[in-house]
């Protein structure tokens, strides 16, 4: 069993068993036919991945590496807030007719701020950071931006990445490690996929920075499983767990925008079989 499976099997058994019902109240979502999506829920969970130990993909059932790969990229890379540049149909729910999804995501990384240093927008500050000040404590992302959300189609649950490097003992080499707060997260559709976009997201960044990629802090103010969700993961975690996957990327590469989905190599990821057509509330 993969350490990310533990983690997993653990939050999910504690929300079931000791989480907090929506039931009744007013809740946003709806499910397809109009009825209140309703949520069992904990607040403050915190999840740590080591990435030196393992990649942290779930073996309960298949995380779509490649797909999850390809959205960090239309995110952090492309900072695109327009489906027809992604690859798969995950947005298109909040898309309009000409596929944009707002002031969103991939724009607020892309807008540029003055620095002291110049005009630069929050990627290539965190990259110039790295490379000219790597032990600054000022390291940070922030898409929730409160100006731009009436112009967003969907407010950001994964919100920020705050990066902080380290040292080996002994002087060896630098490590980058990242803490990643999300305001609200789906469990069953939507936690590992975060895990492993924002895993390999620091594998990336740190690569093109001359470092390894150490941990990642997942924070979650307000994980929760879905009313219509919860015979589903209450059979997902009595399965077998496999060990993790071994996962790496094109080594070649040190521009970070150079990264595409081939640079993504997958080997022995064993899982349990597809959940498919999950329910989906909007």
């Amino acid at each position: 069993m993969s350490l990310a499976d533990r983690l997993f099997i653990d939050m999910c058994s504690d929300i079931i068993e000791n989480g907090c019902s929506t039931e009744g109240e007013k809740v946003r979502p709806v499910w397809e036919d109009g009825t209140p999506a309703y949520t069992i829920k904990k607040f403050g969970v915190v999840n740590r991945y080591d990435l030196t130990k393992e990649f942290p993909a779930i073996t309960l059932r298949r995380t779509a590496l490649k797909s999850a790969f390809d959205e960090i990229l239309w995110i952090w890379q492309k900072k695109s807030n327009n489906i027809k540049d992604l690859n798969s149909h995950i947005w298109d729910s909040w898309a309009d007719e000409e596929g944009s999804i707002g002031k969103a995501y991939g724009y607020q990384l892309g807008v540029k701020h003055q620095y002291r240093e110049g005009m630069m927008d929050q990627v290539d500050r965190v990259l110039y950071d790295l490379k000219e000040n790597p032990y600054s404590r000022r390291i940070m992302t922030n898409i929730y931006v409160h100006q731009d959300l009436h112009e967003m189609n969907l407010y950001p649950c994964a919100y920020s990445m705050t990066f902080n490097v380290t040292q080996e003992k002994g002087g060896g080499q630098l490590i980058l490690n990242g803490v990643l707060n999300q305001r609200s997260q789906d469990v069953l559709a939507a936690n590992n996929w975060n895990v492993c976009q924002y895993a390999l997201l620091l594998m990336m960044i740190a690569q093109v920075s001359d470092m390894k990629a150490g941990q990642l802090l997942h924070v979650i103010a307000d994980a929760h499983i879905y009313d219509r969700h919860i015979p589903i993961v209450k059979e997902l975690i009595r399965r077998p767990a496999y060990d993790a996957p071994k996962v790496w990327l094109n080594p070649q590469v040190k521009d970070f925008y150079q990264f595409t989905v081939e640079d993504l190599h997958v080997e022995d990821y064993v899982t349990g079989p597809q959940i498919k057509n999950i329910p989906i509330a909007v």
